[in-house]
Protein backbone atom coordinates (compact mmCIF):
# COMPACT_ATOMS: atom_id res chain seq x y z
CA UNK A 1 0.00 0.00 0.00
CA UNK A 2 2.97 2.38 0.81
CA UNK A 3 4.83 1.83 -2.96
CA UNK A 4 1.44 2.29 -4.21
CA UNK A 5 0.45 5.84 -2.32
CA UNK A 6 4.20 6.88 -2.91
CA UNK A 7 3.61 5.95 -7.05
CA UNK A 8 0.57 8.07 -6.64
CA UNK A 9 1.73 10.70 -4.98
CA UNK A 10 4.86 11.43 -7.53
CA UNK A 11 2.63 10.77 -11.03
CA UNK A 12 0.39 13.74 -8.77
CA UNK A 13 3.45 15.78 -8.47
CA UNK A 14 4.57 15.28 -12.04
CA UNK A 15 1.27 16.39 -13.15
CA UNK A 16 0.83 19.09 -11.23
CA UNK A 17 3.98 20.27 -12.45
CA UNK A 18 2.84 20.03 -16.18
CA UNK A 19 0.01 22.01 -15.50
CA UNK A 20 1.56 25.10 -13.78
CA UNK A 21 3.36 25.11 -16.58
CA UNK A 22 0.55 25.09 -18.93
CA UNK A 23 -1.71 27.19 -17.14
CA UNK A 24 1.73 30.12 -17.02
CA UNK A 25 2.30 29.29 -20.94
CA UNK A 26 -1.74 30.16 -21.33
CA UNK A 27 -1.84 33.07 -18.78
CA UNK A 28 0.63 35.24 -20.67
CA UNK A 29 -0.13 36.60 -24.22
CA UNK A 30 3.21 36.38 -25.46
CA UNK A 31 3.86 32.75 -24.41
CA UNK A 32 0.28 31.99 -25.74
CA UNK A 33 0.66 33.17 -29.03
CA UNK A 34 3.70 31.52 -29.22
CA UNK A 35 2.57 28.18 -28.07
CA UNK A 36 0.05 28.42 -30.76
CA UNK A 37 2.09 28.95 -33.76
CA UNK A 38 4.09 25.89 -32.70
CA UNK A 39 0.94 24.00 -32.58
CA UNK A 40 0.16 25.29 -36.54
CA UNK A 41 4.23 24.41 -37.43
CA UNK A 42 4.90 27.94 -37.56
CA UNK A 43 8.30 29.32 -36.22
CA UNK A 44 8.92 32.48 -35.44
CA UNK A 45 11.58 34.19 -37.01
CA UNK A 46 14.98 34.77 -35.02
CA UNK A 47 15.24 38.81 -34.23
CA UNK A 48 17.84 38.74 -36.63
CA UNK A 49 15.50 37.36 -39.15
CA UNK A 50 12.57 39.65 -38.77
CA UNK A 51 11.87 41.69 -41.05
CA UNK A 52 10.44 44.68 -38.80
CA UNK A 53 9.80 48.14 -40.46
CA UNK A 54 11.78 50.71 -39.90
CA UNK A 55 9.36 52.72 -37.97
CA UNK A 56 8.58 50.18 -35.67
CA UNK A 57 12.31 49.49 -35.21
CA UNK A 58 13.18 53.33 -34.55
CA UNK A 59 10.02 53.30 -31.71
CA UNK A 60 12.04 50.43 -29.78
CA UNK A 61 15.15 52.25 -30.26
CA UNK A 62 13.42 55.74 -28.67
CA UNK A 63 11.72 53.58 -25.60
CA UNK A 64 15.13 52.33 -25.56
CA UNK A 65 16.85 55.38 -24.75
CA UNK A 66 14.39 56.98 -22.40
CA UNK A 67 14.54 53.79 -20.28
CA UNK A 68 18.25 54.51 -20.39
CA UNK A 69 17.99 58.15 -19.45
CA UNK A 70 15.24 57.73 -16.70
CA UNK A 71 15.97 59.47 -13.99
CA UNK A 72 13.50 59.05 -11.42
CA UNK A 73 10.69 56.73 -10.62
CA UNK A 74 7.85 59.10 -12.66
CA UNK A 75 10.28 58.85 -15.73
CA UNK A 76 10.03 55.03 -14.99
CA UNK A 77 5.90 54.80 -14.51
CA UNK A 78 5.96 57.29 -17.79
CA UNK A 79 7.70 54.41 -19.62
CA UNK A 80 5.81 51.46 -18.09
CA UNK A 81 2.29 53.00 -18.67
CA UNK A 82 3.42 53.41 -22.49
CA UNK A 83 5.18 49.79 -22.72
CA UNK A 84 1.69 48.32 -21.42
CA UNK A 85 -0.40 50.17 -23.62
CA UNK A 86 1.75 48.92 -26.68
CA UNK A 87 1.63 45.27 -25.57
CA UNK A 88 -2.48 45.74 -25.10
CA UNK A 89 -2.72 46.88 -28.41
CA UNK A 90 -0.57 44.05 -29.91
CA UNK A 91 -2.76 41.25 -27.77
CA UNK A 92 -5.35 42.84 -29.23
CA UNK A 93 -4.14 42.45 -32.72
CA UNK A 94 -2.79 38.94 -32.35
CA UNK A 95 -5.93 37.86 -31.16
CA UNK A 96 -7.77 39.29 -34.03
CA UNK A 97 -4.97 37.77 -36.54
CA UNK A 98 -5.48 34.10 -34.91
CA UNK A 99 -9.28 34.23 -35.10
CA UNK A 100 -8.75 35.32 -38.64
CA UNK A 101 -6.39 32.47 -38.83
CA UNK A 102 -3.94 34.67 -40.11
CA UNK A 103 -0.70 32.65 -38.76
CA UNK A 104 2.07 34.86 -40.70
CA UNK A 105 0.46 38.29 -39.48
CA UNK A 106 0.21 36.96 -36.02
CA UNK A 107 3.80 35.57 -36.40
CA UNK A 108 5.15 39.28 -37.01
CA UNK A 109 3.23 40.64 -34.30
CA UNK A 110 4.34 38.07 -32.07
CA UNK A 111 7.80 38.99 -32.89
CA UNK A 112 6.88 42.73 -32.50
CA UNK A 113 5.26 41.64 -28.91
CA UNK A 114 9.26 39.40 -27.98
CA UNK A 115 10.41 43.47 -28.29
CA UNK A 116 8.25 44.84 -26.02
CA UNK A 117 8.75 41.50 -23.43
CA UNK A 118 12.30 42.85 -23.70
CA UNK A 119 11.88 46.30 -22.98
CA UNK A 120 9.54 45.33 -19.63
CA UNK A 121 12.28 42.98 -18.51
CA UNK A 122 14.83 45.90 -19.01
CA UNK A 123 11.93 48.17 -16.92
CA UNK A 124 11.89 45.36 -14.51
CA UNK A 125 15.87 45.45 -13.64
CA UNK A 126 16.33 49.15 -13.72
CA UNK A 127 13.03 49.36 -10.77
CA UNK A 128 15.12 46.88 -8.56
CA UNK A 129 17.30 48.98 -6.67
CA UNK A 130 21.01 48.03 -7.04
Amino acid sequence: FAIRLQKEQHYSEQHSSLINKAYQTLLNPLSRGLYLLELSGVELAQETDYDADSAFLMEIMEINEKLAEAKNEDNLEEIETLIKVKQEELTREVTAAFEKDDLQEAKKLLAKMKYFANLEDKLKAKKIPS
